[in-house]
């Protein structure tokens, strides 16, 4: 009998292991919605970027990884000497997908390199997960700096993106400043407020997200300024989730609501104030 209790204690510890697993795979697709796609006719407008490969040891998987970026240099007399920006794109839609905002950026005065994380276009293939996408975006920012040491770099995250911005700027001090847009305080702030959509039918308790990106907790730890950027008509993210964010950073930052933009179109719409943004906050014209 006591065999026999502790061989079914060992079976139910192991369905659950399973289960744990299963749900966790579940959840990282669910956030990420990992493609080899872009959406529309965005793919037309990356055409004459450049490709970039970024190759570096995985301690989060201990294999060797491999991430593809497009890069976009500055345009006009000083392009030599423009500001280098890292994008990191939000969930579902491969880099391509951003080509209108990484034009966008440059057009602002940035060179820009944006990447795939690990699971998304021509980037090492596999479910990607918070921490593996930490890590790509620490790979990307490495190879920046190895790059253009002399050059100001900037840190840019979209959605998704912008919860892995944060956490990039929280852990490095060689960054000039940080943008976020449509982005938000953590994914279970997230899950809390949409009814519909990214996370659509999001009936996992708050206490079980294992990816949590949980931005809130980090932003404090930021050094360089930062902007946080938001539609007013965002009915993806909730611009209260990322007033909430901006509220909890400490040091120099500005929160700029785009009138009438949504989770797509507010930069397209907020140029002028971005432009305007960057200059009062980052000395940038």
């Amino acid at each position: 009998m006591k065999r026999w209790i502790l061989f079914l204690a060992a079976a139910l510890a192991a369905l659950l292991t399973l289960g744990c697993a299963t749900l966790d795979e579940h959840e990282r697709a669910w956030i990420f919605q990992p493609s080899d796609r872009a959406w529309g006719g965005s793919a037309a407008l990356a055409q004459d970027m450049d490709d970039v490969w970024i190759d570096f040891s995985s301690k989060v998987t201990d294999a060797p990884a491999r991430l593809h970026g497009l890069w976009l240099a500055a345009d006009g007399p000083h392009a030599a000497r423009a500001p280098v920006l890292l994008y990191l794109h939000g969930a579902r839609w491969n880099v391509e997908g951003s080509a209108p905002r990484i034009r966008r950026m440059q057009e602002l005065g940035f060179s820009v390199l944006a990447i795939d994380y690990r699971g998304f276009g021509k980037s090492t293939a596999g479910l990607p997960s918070e921490a593996t996408a930490y890590e790509d975006a620490r790979a990307a920012w490495d190879w920046l700096a190895a790059r253009y040491p002399r050059r100001d770099r900037y840190i840019f995250g979209h959605s998704l993106g912008g919860a892995i911005a944060i956490d990039l700027a929280a852990q490095v001090d060689d960054e000039r400043g940080t943008i976020v847009e449509g982005t938000f305080s953590s994914i279970p702030d997230v899950a809390g407020t949409m009814k519909w959509g990214w996370l659509q039918g999001s009936w996992l308790p708050a206490a079980l997200i294992t990816q949590r990106f949980e931005s809130i907790k980090k932003v404090a730890k930021i050094h360089s300024p930062l902007l946080v950027v938001h539609g007013e008509n965002d009915n993806l993210i909730a611009s209260a989730l990322g007033r909430k964010l901006y509220d909890a950073a400490q040091g120099r930052k500005q929160f700029l609501l785009v009138a009438g933009g949504s989770h797509f179109s507010t930069m397209s719409l907020g140029q002028a104030q971005y432009r305007q943004a960057l200059a009062q906050l980052f000395s940038l014209h």
